[in-house]
């Protein structure tokens, strides 16, 4: 078998943004649906889950604080996953009602990359950078599903993701977080399905979730595919490495649709042979 389950009972209705914090030694990720919160410690593999009022798209570590920066349907926010307790930030979409956060990671800068899409799936996404200071701004627009923030191992390329469109862009990102030159990394070929959450590792090669594929594929920085690993969920949704040497690849799933598939919405372990890049924290 190529994978592992972690076993915790309940399955995700849409489980998304694993992270790996090695400060706290613990993997989180959320339900989107569910509006929770998991956190795992690897030491122990003991899982606490925290219930959230709203639709929550992600929760990012913040350096030297025992703070995370959230995504929500109305913007960003500092939450204290001990406590619950939500200190809004601010919303950069309040003229776009159907819209909500779904997916971010943080860039070597420490700066937050974070996608909106319209549950309706109209072209009313948009890609964000939350800066430091708190202060954020548009970066690009016209997504139907964006996800799958993701960085070159120099830092130097953004990928990001239309889901609906079966693409995978990149952008050329310099030292102040200005982007250019977005061009078509890589189209998704229909028996694939489509592409999800990503992660680099140190090969500076991609690992994409394939939604409506059931596996997560390897992919090389030139575009080729290198490797899948089938698992048993139709719908997967993201994955990112984590450990202290960064070489356990967890992957997260979706049981939308999938009543007959038992292990659907489940959290995955796989050995990916080789190790990811460190995750930076946000640095606000």
């Amino acid at each position: 078998m190529s994978y592992i389950v972690v076993e915790r009972g309940a399955r995700d209705q849409l489980g998304e943004g694993p992270v790996w914090s090695q400060r706290r030694g613990e993997l989180l990720w959320v339900d989107i649906l569910g509006s929770t919160v998991h956190r795992m410690s690897l030491s122990d593999r003991r899982i606490r889950s925290l219930k959230l009022e709203g639709t929550i798209g992600w929760v990012l570590p913040r350096a030297g604080s025992n703070e995370f920066i959230a995504g929500f349907r109305n913007g960003f926010y500092s939450i204290d996953l001990d406590s619950g307790e939500l200190r809004p930030i601010g919303h950069p979409e309040p003229d776009r009602v159907g819209n909500r956060m779904n997916d971010a990671k943080v860039d070597p800068a420490g700066r937050i990359w974070a996608g909106t899409k319209d549950d309706a799936d109209k072209n009313a996404g948009a890609l964000y950078r939350l800066d430091c200071d708190l202060t954020w701004r548009r970066m690009d627009d016209g997504y139907q599903v964006t996800n799958g923030p993701a960085f070159s191992r120099d830092g130097k390329t953004l990928y990001h993701t239309d889901s609906a469109r079966r693409s995978i862009y990149a952008f050329d990102l310099d030292e102040e977080g200005a982007i250019s030159g977005k061009r078509v990394w890589l189209e998704f070929l229909d028996e694939w399905g489509f592409p999800d959450g990503m992660t680099t590792d140190v090969e500076g090669c991609l690992w994409v979730a394939h939604w409506g594929g059931g596996r997560v594929s390897r992919f090389s920085p030139a575009g080729e595919l290198i490797r899948s690993v089938a698992l048993p969920a139709p719908n997967i949704t993201s994955c990112t490495f984590a450990g202290e040497r960064l070489d356990r690849l967890f992957v997260t799933s979706s049981s939308i649709d999938s009543a007959d598939q038992p292990l659907a919405g489940a959290l995955f372990e796989i050995d990916p042979g080789i190790s990811g890049i460190p995750q930076p924290e946000f640095g606000g």
